[in-house]
């Protein structure tokens, strides 16, 4: 191993360490949050079926109506997700609005898991100063969505495995309706950015969403399963899953919010696609990022691709974040214009 890689590698892991309020929740089947009536079938046997029969049928399950209640205060809007969680306070979603004043393209931006209210404004800042509009969505779970005795977003990506899936089919479904409130606002050139897991959400919600033109992902992998089992972020997430299942089985049971199964509706879509990636990322292998775009290119799409020589944590900082900045926010302002 260089010099340089093991000093990014122990940087990653100096980062995980330092991280607050990790937990391991207890394993759960989750079916409730998912199906109406389990009828007391076997939890795998159920499970195999709903993941095979949602991807079949993904447009239906990902499918979103406009808001009723949109309101705009002192630029956050806020409107009822159309996912009824158990959670009251989780189902109010917020985005941070930032507006440039006679745009015409928009960009809803995604940050990582955990994520506070505060970060990746500055992202919002560079696209209003590249002339994007851009609006902050707030993660089921995360922020001002967050639950009590729960400052992490525990149920976002959790050892449930329900109420994972509920979760990030929310985020999805939350997606479209801010897309569909920019629409009203007169925004008719739409993009998207999206960082960890806020890129799996980002790239699922293009596949299923005709008005989004362009979209950066800053890490990309292919099942959320492989993501969870292996990653370094989410060791206290696989812990307790490990006793119950095995790793194909969470890849199969989690196919539904994976990115990997949905790649082929974008033949023909004729979309822009920047992906950026760190080299020696703990918790997006490369080995799965390289399958992922090895995938797209083997299904004829095209895309824009960025490997640099860093983790998931130092994608974060200098002089990496400048050098990913540059480029998605030339990318975006280029594909929107």
């Amino acid at each position: 191993m260089k010099w340089f890689e093991q000093k990014i590698r122990r940087y990653e892991h100096k980062r995980w360490a330092e991280e607050p309020n990790r937990r391991s929740l207890p394993f759960g089947w989750g079916l409730e949050h998912i199906l109406e009536s389990p009828n007391g079938t076997a939890p795998r046997v159920l499970l195999d079926r709903f993941a095979a029969e949602t991807i079949q049928s993904s447009d239906s399950w990902f499918a979103a109506t406009p808001a009723e209640d949109y309101a705009l205060k002192d630029g956050v809007l806020t409107f009822t997700s159309q996912i009824a969680s158990p959670w009251p306070a989780n189902n109010r979603v917020h985005a941070q609005f930032f507006p440039v004043r006679n745009a015409c393209a928009a960009v809803v931006v995604l940050a990582q898991w955990n994520a506070k209210w505060e970060e990746q404004q500055g992202v919002c800042h560079w696209l209003n100063r590249k002339g994007l509009t851009a609006i902050k969505m707030s993660l089921p779970y995360h922020d001002r969505r967050s639950i009590p005795s729960h400052p992490r977003a525990d149920h976002l990506v959790g050892p449930n495995i329900g109420l994972t899936l509920q979760a990030n089919r929310q985020a999805l479904l939350d997606v479209k309706r801010v897309l569909r409130w920019l629409e009203i606002q007169g925004y008719d050139r739409l993009g998207i950015i999206g960082t960890s897991i806020g890129s799996c959400i980002g790239f699922i919600t293009m596949c299923h969403e005709p008005a989004i033109r362009a979209g950066a992902f800053l890490h990309v992998s292919t099942y959320f399963g492989e993501v969870v089992s292996q990653g370094l972020t989410t060791m206290n997430v696989w812990e307790p899953m490990k006793q119950y299942i095995s790793r194909e089985e969470a890849i199969r049971y989690w196919s539904p919010i994976s990115p990997f199964p949905y790649i082929p509706k974008l033949r023909g879509a004729d979309k822009k696609i920047l992906t950026i990636t760190g080299n020696y990322d703990p918790t997006f292998w490369p080995e799965l990022t390289a399958q992922f775009l090895a995938e797209l290119r083997q299904n004829s799409i095209k895309l824009e691709h960025l490997g640099l020589p860093c983790g998931h944590y130092s994608l974060g900082v200098t002089p990496f974040s400048q050098i990913v900045g540059y480029r998605f926010g030339k990318f975006l302002a280029e594909a929107l214009s």
